[in-house]
């Protein structure tokens, strides 16, 4: 059988003249990015981060997802204002979609389409901008950064400072990652951040990355205070001892002065460049899993005799519990390595301190325990099997009885 053509993708979006919801404001924009599931049903993939009062945002945040070239894989991009905390965007005005293809993105690399809204009608004259690029590269970059003697932007009070890194694209700067904002301090200390290195630079260590410094404005009229450019190399000389220092430059302010030296100094105190490890690394590198499942037989579930119940057997058998534990089990087990992982029969052995009985498996060792309960399943002469500890509540208030089942997955 061929291999899957599949590969990451990384996808960064971008809008340009958004509608405004807001009064006295503009729209406070996010990108959430919905993906056609199997049975044709849209799901929640990820969200970007909001952008305060602004109708052509560039979002930090990337979208990673999976593409693979022999299947249509339909996305959604929604466009929402966001003016208050709740998680649940039904309650924010809708600022337009997107519904494309993914194999449409990465063939155009850059696509570019207007924006409609749920009736498909234009979204005023909104657009969305959708960048693809493959993720070769699983390495991130560890920053500690501060900066001193910023220029002071606002009349009362001192400059909000923040930061914005950008990689360098075939014909335009692309914005890859966008510190917090340190309040009223002309001398700011970042918190510590990362960026993907595909992000920054390509991977590219002599690529050009060019760094912004604002000074924040609710309105969303952030001034820039000033810039500078640099390469990987260039920065992975820091250290605490000897950081990498730029002067950051404003080049109005530069042509109107001929004294003019900086708008401040933006030092990098940290640049590590560091593996960033997934999780088939660790599957793949032998590590062990440790898997444990616990069961409340508890009274708020219903009486275990009605079919309203979660504890509810069928006359089929059927179990709501058994069905979702045999639903992990048929995924964990291919993680057994040494095929011990006693899970209802799926074609692993069972260990040989563990007794069978009339087709059912139960414990004589220290693995299974069920809190409270009239037997000891632990014990040795136990003649409970594992249904029965998984479908009775036993001589016990329903309340008090709870199984806890441990299992380890080793190299």
């Amino acid at each position: 059988m061929a291999a899957q053509c599949v590969t990451k993708v990384e996808l960064t979006v971008s809008c340009d003249n958004l509608l405004d919801k807001d009064i006295g404001s503009k729209s406070d924009p996010l990108c959430v990015l919905l993906m056609s599931s199997s049975n044709s049903q849209w799901y929640e993939a990820a969200r970007s981060e909001k952008v305060q009062n602004c109708l052509s945002p560039k979002f930090a945040k990337k979208f990673a997802i999976d593409y693979y070239f022999e299947i249509v894989q339909k996305l959604k991009f929604g466009i929402y204002d966001i003016d208050n905390k709740t998680i649940d965007l039904s309650d924010d005005d809708f600022l337009g979609e997107l519904e494309c293809t993914l194999g449409q993105v990465v063939s155009s690399k850059k696509l570019t389409r207007p924006l409609v809204l749920k009736n498909k009608s234009p979204a005023g004259k909104g657009t969305i901008t959708i960048s693809a690029e493959e993720i070769k590269d699983n390495r991130v970059v560890n920053f500690e950064v501060q900066a001193r003697k910023l220029d002071n932007k606002d009349l009362f009070g001192k400059s909000d400072p923040y930061l914005e890194f950008y990689k360098q694209t075939a014909n335009s700067w692309q914005l890859a990652h966008r510190t917090e904002v340190v309040k009223n301090n002309l001398n700011p200390t970042w918190r510590p951040f990362r960026i993907p290195l595909q992000s920054l630079c390509g991977a590219d260590m002599d690529k050009p990355i060019k760094v912004e410094c604002y000074d924040y404005d609710n309105d969303g009229s952030h001034d820039l205070i000033g810039s500078f450019e640099t390469t990987m190399t260039r920065l992975q000389e820091a250290s605490h001892s000897s950081p990498a220092e730029f002067d950051c430059i404003n080049s109005k302010k530069k042509q109107k002065k001929k004294s003019y030296k900086n708008s401040g100094v933006v030092s990098v105190k940290l640049c590590q460049v560091v593996k960033e490890y997934t999780f088939l690394d660790y599957i793949m590198g032998g590590c062990q899993i440790n898997f444990t499942v616990a069961i409340d037989f508890t009274g708020s579930n219903g009486d275990p005799k009605s079919p309203q119940s979660l504890h509810y057997i069928s006359p089929q058998g059927v179990n709501e519990y058994l069905s979702a534990i045999w639903s992990v089990g048929n995924v964990i087990q291919d993680y057994d390595s040494d095929k011990m992982f006693p899970a209802f029969g799926f074609g692993a052995q069972i260990p040989p301190t563990w007794q069978v009985l009339k087709g059912s498996w139960r414990p004589t060792g220290c693995v299974c325990r069920r809190s409270n309960s009239t037997v000891p399943p632990t014990s040795p002469r136990s003649s409970t099997t594992w249904p029965a500890l998984l479908s009775k509540p036993y001589n016990r208030p329903l309340h008090h009885n709870t199984l806890f089942c441990s299992l380890s997955l080793t190299e």
